[in-house]
């Protein structure tokens, strides 16, 4: 019943097969190429979603070539702090915690090297459930790409000037910056 109207021009002799044939392949390519009726508003539409499409395209290159360098990086940073990490001493007598996601991390030094992450010159790692003293300029680095491996980086503070009242009976006593309780 759908070419009811053919069938009845066809009967009457108004139409021929081919004409019919010929129309129902017409509108089959029609249909297929989405032909546009002129309206410019569909055009603008398709214009806007290619630039939509070329857009997000352009935006998931940039984030994977990001990855891709940030890895990379990361990669680097492993290695250089494998490669560069001064040794813990297996004599270590002095027992220095830090902080590393809310967990105490133990790290046996000498008092040399104490002496040395106190005043700013080694750093602390921690790097695949190990712990690793590196230069401070590699700590740095790493605090820089992967903050939550640091363990401990000496920062300087911003006591410039100390406040002293006159009337300190304790002034001419000087207190240890590194106390051991």
């Amino acid at each position: 019943m759908a070419n009811a109207l053919q069938e009845q021009l066809l009967k009457a002799g108004l139409t021929s097969k081919q004409k019919v044939k010929d129309v129902k392949t017409q509108k089959k390519r029609n249909r297929k190429a989405n032909i546009d009726d002129g309206s410019s508003a569909l055009k603008q539409q398709i214009m806007a979603q290619k630039a939509e499409q070329a857009q997000r395209d352009k935006a998931l290159n940039e984030q994977r070539f990001a990855e891709a360098t940030e890895k990379g990086l990361v990669r680097g940073l492993i290695t250089e702090v494998k490669t560069r990490a001064v040794s813990l001493p297996a004599d270590g007598d002095l027992k220095f915690n830090y902080t590393l996601n809310n967990k105490i991390y133990p790290v046996y030094l000498t008092a040399r090297l104490q002496q040395q992450l106190l005043s700013g010159k080694l750093g602390i790692v921690r790097l695949e459930d190990h712990s690793y003293l590196v230069p401070h300029k590699l700590a740095e680095r790493v605090n820089l790409l992967v903050p939550e491996w640091v363990g401990y980086l000496w920062q300087p503070t911003a006591e410039t000037t100390d406040t002293v009242d006159e009337d300190d009976p304790y002034a001419d006593y000087v207190i240890p910056d590194d106390l051991m309780w």
